[in-house]
């Protein structure tokens, strides 16, 4: 599954195959992964599941079926994998990697759709298997398509928390369930085929929706370990997840204990990523402070014995609470012996991996990042070795060039890449020298702000010497507003795509993103129109002032979700004049609109307080107060299925600008959320949007005469 082109567009973008990461089987000879593709010719998906070699690099597929996902080894040569019925059931499927000489086979079937697969070798050597389901309040596996149709379609809510992400809430709720595969006459089964719900009767919730997956749960041999809302706190208000432990001697329990609930005094926010030491008694995982900020720091935290859930240890701990590593650790790896962590986090636009001892006394010193390929990772793995002291990682990248790189980490040598699923980039006609990164003053001078910057593959600065090709400059803010843009692969907002239109792209940083510390992320905290909107002034100076080759008299500047609102921001300040045309996606018109949303904590924590309760805030950055300024041509980009930012936002927006007789377009889309997912609709996407900033700033005009000269030479 390949594509390769000379020249990158939507089209070939969000036609590649998009391959998940790689995970190496127990042997660390091949890895698993899933690709799909989507043909723009067919309008169909199309899924494989690959094995890859890793000393040859070579793959083979070894399932092609649309139904089937998510994977995992049960062997060093047996996979299984998931697959859908029409009438919503869930097949366990076992197949030999070898598929031409064994059929594969069915060791169980669930009558319900399942996700969030994981397994785990016991010390027995049955494999303990846990997933997630949808779940009545009765405890059952819910299956929609068995589900008897109400006559009527009314909804009635009595408290806050109404709809989430994309959906309206219902009674049933995710759960986690648990089952034991055994080996009989040379093939798995589910025991008793079933699975037993580990949360019944608790009121817990897991995995934590909208994104919560594998990620919020881990299998180890003394049992479970989760994540899960506080069922005593109201979800729309606060954030506080805890981390429960259920003790599972065989993974066969009918009645499972009542969860024992893992105690961070002190900490009281998102708890995430458990994982189990290599010896089983230990717990590694990630805990925030505050429990109404969802973008606070995450500590981690070691659970020293499972069993004695009463107390965990947290790392870099000081006295004052802040903590001593000011970074955001994500996902979390054992090393071999259990005596190391290996830890992601973000790091000035990238994703690292840092190595630390595992035991938080012994962290004397900040963590070191490991050497890793360009961009950010999104997956880490241990391969096997031949004693416990020695640490091969395989490690799954994107980049800003490449979709999918897969490589060997080692703690203490440079990166050895196994496979890049564009050839890093070249398959898509780019390459590494477009990138680039730069730093300015930030608003007052007191920080440094960091931006990347993406020029067209063409570009050469030395033919680019004499500064008589200029580029017009296409501004990328994005959203969160905790968030960053990343040296990492999106099929959503990609810079690349900009570029080859003939942009300059510059994708600033500013005061509220992640990645830079704590300080400049939390800046941001009462001041959504001040600091970061100051900051992309002097970016915009910067950039005109010292990049020759940009032409800031055409220039263009896009965002969404809190780039959205900063687009409508800045469309009723002095910088919105800078700007020939503007593109605001799912932003928001008026901040007094902010308690339409969901998840009201969001609200409340960045703007210092309820709506009641401290108006004023609201108020003093509410992009509405100066739609009096609204000039510049903007189009607007909003969908029907966006509960965190409703779509009336977007109509409000729009009709001002009809209304000032400010040139201007609506985008809608029916069936999609906060994000623009299905293939057709992404293409829809960036034909309206390309074509809305080409008109603007020339590109179109110049696209034009280059086509117009070509028909001339072939006549």
């Amino acid at each position: 599954m390949t594509l390769t082109a000379t020249k990158f567009t939507p089209e070939v973008m969000l036609s590649a195959p998009r391959r998940m990461p790689g995970v190496p089987n127990p042997s660390g000879k091949l890895a698993l992964y899933a690709v799909s593709t989507y043909s723009f010719q067919d309008h169909k998906k199309s899924s494989q599941i690959r094995v890859l070699d890793i000393e040859s690099a070579a793959s083979h597929a070894l399932v092609e079926d649309q139904s089937a996902s998510e994977p995992v080894w049960l062997s060093d040569e047996e996979v299984l994998y998931l697959k859908g019925g029409d009438n919503g059931t869930t097949t366990l499927i076992v197949r030999h990697v070898k598929s031409e000489e064994t059929e594969p086979y069915e060791a169980g079937c669930i009558k319900a759709p399942i996700s969030n697969v994981k397994v785990k070798k016991l010390p027995n050597g049955a494999i303990a298997f846990a997933c997630s389901a949808l779940t009545t309040p009765d405890g059952e596996m819910f299956n929609p398509k068995t589900e008897k149709k109400p006559h009527s379609t009314a909804k009635v809510y009595t408290s806050l928390f109404v709809r989430h992400w994309d959906t309206w809430n219902t009674e049933n709720t995710n759960s986690i369930y648990y089952g034991l595969l055994e080996q009989k006459d040379g093939k798995y089964s589910l025991r008793d085929h079933k699975l037993t719900n580990a949360l019944a009767g608790t009121q817990l919730s897991s995995p934590v929706p909208p994104f919560g997956g594998t990620g919020d749960f881990d299998i180890g041999p003394e049992g479970l370990v989760f994540v899960a809302k506080d069922p005593e706190l109201d979800p729309a208000i606060y954030t506080k997840t805890d981390l429960y432990f259920i003790p599972l001697k065989s993974f066969t329990e009918s009645s499972p204990p009542f969860p024992r609930i893992i105690k961070t005094p002190g900490l009281e926010g998102y708890s995430n990523s458990p994982v189990f030491s290599p010896c089983g008694r230990k717990v590694a995982f990630t805990r925030m402070r505050s429990n109404q900020y969802e973008s606070d720091k995450p500590r981690l935290l070691l659970v020293p014995d499972i069993r004695n859930p009463d107390k965990a240890e947290e790392f870099y701990a000081t006295a004052d609470g802040a903590g001593g590593w000011d970074s955001r650790p994500e996902s979390i790896l054992w090393s071999h012996d259990g005596s190391k962590l290996y830890v992601t986090a973000e790091h000035h636009a990238r994703t690292l991996i840092f190595e630390l001892p595992s035991t938080p006394s012994r962290t004397t010193s900040l963590p070191t990042a490991l050497q890793t390929p360009d961009g950010s990772v999104t997956s880490l793995h241990l391969l096997a070795a031949a004693d416990d002291s020695s640490d091969d990682l395989f490690v799954t990248t994107t980049s800003l060039i490449d979709n999918s790189c897969y490589s060997i980490v080692h703690p203490t040598s440079s990166p050895k890449i196994i496979s890049s699923a564009s050839k890093q980039g070249k398959s898509f006609g780019l390459s590494r020298p477009s990138i680039d990164t730069i730093t300015f003053p930030g608003a007052g001078g007191a920080y440094d702000v960091h931006a990347l910057v993406v020029r067209p593959s063409d570009f050469s600065k030395e033919k680019n010497s004499n500064k008589k090709k200029k580029y017009p400059l296409c501004m990328l803010i994005h959203g969160g507003p905790q968030g960053a843009w990343l040296d990492a692969w999106s099929t959503r907002w990609n810079p690349a795509v900009f570029a080859e239109q003939g942009y300059v792209v510059v994708c600033p940083n500013p005061t509220g993103s992640t990645g830079y510390g704590m300080a400049l992320q939390d800046g941001i905290r009462g001041e959504w129109g001040g600091r970061p909107y100051n900051d992309l002034v002097r970016c915009f100076e910067w950039v005109v002032g010292n990049m020759p080759e940009v032409d800031g008299s055409r220039a263009v500047a896009l965002g969404a979700s809190y780039g959205g609102y900063m687009i409508n921001w800045i469309q009723g300040q002095p910088l919105g004049r800078k700007f020939k045309a503007l593109v605001c996606h799912d932003g928001v018109f008026s901040t007094l609109n902010q308690w339409s949303s969901e998840e009201l904590f969001f609200p409340i924590h960045d703007f210092e307080g309820t709506l009641y309760d401290n108006r004023e805030a609201y108020e003093k950055w509410d992009p509405a107060r100066f739609l009096s300024e609204w000039a510049t041509p903007q189009l607007i980009i909003h969908s029907e299925l966006d509960y965190r930012l409703p779509i009336t936002e977007g109509l409000a927006a729009f009709n001002v600008l009809q209304a000032r007789t400010v040139p201007s377009k609506l985008l809608m889309f029916p069936d999609e959320n906060h994000w623009v997912l299905k293939p057709e609709n992404s293409l829809v996407w960036h034909r309206e949007v390309l074509g809305w900033i080409n008109k603007y700033s020339g590109i179109e005009h110049e696209q034009r005469l280059a086509e117009q000269v070509d028909e001339l030479r072939v006549e």
